[in-house]
């Protein structure tokens, strides 16, 4: 199940289950895994952007991804 999405600057997606491994079958181009994963990601699910240099991504709402 999917439990945290994050964005990154490069717009590519990392996508990763409650126990922290990653989904590989959402993985990739944003333009390429978007719809899907809004469809399949379950109410809680963390949508997150990486742009800049933080230690951590920044949590966003879900429209704003």
């Amino acid at each position: 199940m999917i439990k945290k999405i994050i964005r990154l600057k490069n717009d590519m997606v990392l996508v990763f289950d409650e126990a922290g491994e990653q989904v590989p079958e959402y993985q990739g181009c944003y333009m390429v895994v978007k719809d899907k994963i809004i469809t399949d990601a379950p109410e809680g699910a963390r949508f997150n952007h990486w742009f800049g240099y933080s230690l951590k991504p920044d949590l966003v709402e879900t429209k704003s991804w």
